[in-house]
């Protein structure tokens, strides 16, 4: 009798528990320590609780009520806040939170894919200064996690927090929502927190809500179908079955590793009767051919006394796709696909003085394998470097069939909208800075109606009208052609240029700062001050500063000559460089394009070409790569690639 009367008792106090602890406030990840809220605008706070539960906060001197609706949800306003802190929050319900270390500035929305997403330590070899000095609790980050869902929105993250910069958690942010904000900091010294959700490879279609997709059937279409969870399995296993199979094959069937005999990363295995070629280089290029497989790389290198006992760095620029890397037989690093720079570090009781070995062990799963052109290729220690350019020795260690491309699940329309963008949407925000149309090159023609569709279906869903959405044009990538041509880059950038008719909308051009054998060029610091400038002028009201490059405005045919009028010429139109404009194309009626000269001519820009006689199109920097194009204005921004008369 007495067990039973305990064990009732236990269950009633588990059960008053278990009640009380559903009574209570919880908040989304957002809402916590260290947040930004959006200066000069009525701020949400909302949160989860039993239906009636009676909230209180305090904050800021001011006192606000709230109670839990029978959705569970409950929310409060504060009106206007100015720009400032460090504040505290106090939340009174059942349970008591305390929030601490909030400040009041600017939030800005950093989306896209990779070149977005590529953080600052990808680029730390390029800005140690600036990572040294990055001490600055103004400027805050908070990383949404990398969630799709196919079913519906979501509320709430399962992870995430906001972080203040500093030399180490820096390394962390988004280069180029980094270099934005540092920019906007100096100017105009307000609080600055940046809402990190991108992710590489995504496509826009990938970020937009149900609502918007109707527009574009064939998407919504595909939305549909991950809907199915037993969908997404079968295919999550059927990759995973193919990728397992794949690399579980080439680790049986290459000779380097095989068992009974030293593996070819060994010290003392003897590679002399290997064939050589140049390293950067592609073995397509030379005597193996274009395969796909396993490819084993040996180069001895003689290093002095000088450069050891200390740690040392091997940098192998990019190659595609794996790597392992071994020094003197130890393994220093390895990286799975083909993007990230390769920057080893080697312990100081590595090297020694005289002859080392280097082996590279690259697999290559599909494409032209070997190591990427004009990379840095080279051993260094003590300030002292030794060049790794040159000749190789190599041999097959197993030939593959190409692996088959995997679905990626998290690139699939609507999924990231509703795992990314849908919890932001209560999260009051000064605007959005955008990188993104890499994965969208393949259509490029309905890149403008499908970006405009994305910016009317956030400003919509985000309900703070046509707030600023600041974007970036395609970089300059791939190899240069030396003839007029077509090319999807090219079209794309136009789809982001007419994209500029949607209002409160400005880009960023950089057809000057990419690297025609990197998707991700390294130089994201103008990447940012350009979009910097352009938040100045859209979000800031600065209308004195020059935020563009020359865009074009309209054309008119005299003669065998086409006249172009531009917009955003700041001070002037300038050749930069030898005082040549270069770039230009212009075709007659049969739209066949030829290199046109051009020239400026008051403030306009006149292009022809002498063997045409009647032109009625013209093109500038229409290219995968536009190298040359040195069309700017006077305060050093480039213009625009644009095609008009066709």
């Amino acid at each position: 009798m007495k067990v039973k009367i305990l064990c009732s008792a236990v269950c009633c106090y588990v059960l008053l528990i278990s009640q009380a602890a559903l009574c209570q406030v919880k908040l989304p990840l957002l809402i916590s320590d260290g947040m930004v809220l959006q200066r000069d605008a009525s701020v949400k706070i909302w949160g989860w609780a039993t239906e009636g539960e009676k909230i209180t906060i305090n904050f800021d001197g001011k006192t606000y009520n709230a109670a839990t609706g029978t959705d569970g949800k409950w929310a409060v306003t504060f009106s206007e806040l100015k720009a400032g802190g460090p504040y505290s929050m106090d939340i009174n319900a059942s349970n008591h939170i305390t929030l601490t270390n909030i400040l009041i500035g600017d939030v800005w929305v950093c989306s896209g894919q990779s070149n977005m997403e590529l953080p600052v330590s990808r680029v730390k070899y390029r800005y140690p200064d600036v990572i040294a000095n990055a001490d600055n609790p103004n400027i805050r980050q908070f990383i949404v996690p990398h969630i799709y869902d196919f079913k519906e929105p979501k509320e709430d993250f399962k992870s995430g927090s906001w972080v203040s910069a500093n030399p180490k958690s820096v390394l962390e942010f988004t280069a180029v929502g980094y270099f934005f904000a540092k920019e906007l900091y100096e100017k105009y010294h307000v609080p600055i927190g940046l809402i990190n959700a991108s992710l590489g490879g995504s496509p826009a279609e990938a970020w937009m809500s149900k609502d918007a997709l109707k527009a574009f059937p064939e998407y919504l279409e595909t939305a549909k179908k991950f809907k199915d969870s037993n969908y997404i399995n079968q295919i999550t296993e059927k990759d995973k079955a193919v990728s397992d199979a794949w690399y579980g094959r080439i680790q049986q069937l290459d000779n380097g590793l095989a068992k009974g005999q030293k593996p070819w990363f060994d010290v003392n295995y003897e590679a002399s009767e290997w064939a050589t070629m140049n390293v950067p280089g592609y073995w397509a290029d030379c005597n193996l051919g274009n395969v796909n497989g396993v490819v084993w790389f040996i180069k001895e290198v003689n290093v002095p006394a000088s450069m050891t006992g200390q740690p040392a760095k091997l940098w192998l620029g990019r190659i595609v796709d794996g790597d392992f890397t071994y020094v003197n037989g130890k393994l220093v690093g390895s990286v799975s696909y083909q993007y990230p720079p390769r920057i080893y570090d080697i312990p100081s009781d590595l090297l020694k003085a005289g002859k080392n070995i280097i082996v590279v062990r690259v697999i290559n799963n599909s494409g032209r394998g070997g190591f990427v052109l004009d990379k840095p290729y080279q051993l260094s220690a003590a300030r002292q470097t030794i060049d790794l350019k040159g000749q190789w020795q190599y041999k097959l260690g197993a030939t593959m069939d190409p692996l088959p491309g995997k679905t990626f699940i998290e690139w699939q329309p609507l999924g990231l909208y509703n795992g990314m963008i849908a919890p932001l949407l209560n999260y009051k925000i000064k605007g959005v800075i955008w990188y993104q149309g890499e994965s969208n090159t393949a259509k490029p023609r309905e890149y403008q109606k499908l970006f405009s569709a994305l910016i009317a279906d956030w400003r919509g869903k985000w309900s703070q009208g046509d707030f600023p959405f600041l974007y970036v044009q395609l970089a300059n990538f791939m190899e240069v052609k030396t003839q007029p041509s077509e090319s999807g880059w090219a079209e794309l950038r136009d789809a982001q240029l007419k994209t500029l008719a949607v209002p409160n909308t400005a880009m960023a051009v950089i057809i000057d700062l990419g690297e025609w054998n990197d998707i991700h060029p390294l130089n994201k610091e103008d990447v940012g001050k350009r979009l910097a400038l352009a938040a100045r002028k859209m979000a800031y009201g600065d209308e004195k500063v020059v935020y563009s490059g020359p865009i074009y405005q309209s054309m008119k045919i005299e003669g065998n000559k086409i006249i172009l009028a531009f917009a955003n010429t700041g001070s002037g139109l300038t050749a930069k460089g030898d005082g040549e404009l270069k770039c230009f194309a212009i075709a007659g009626a049969d739209k066949k394009f030829v290199w046109a000269k051009a020239k400026i001519e008051y403030n306009k820009v006149v292009v022809w070409n002498d063997q045409l006689a009647n032109p009625v199109a013209v093109r500038y920097a229409w290219a995968d790569n536009p190298e040359g194009a040195n069309l700017y204005n006077e305060e050093g921004l480039p213009a625009s690639p644009f095609a008009a008369g066709e």
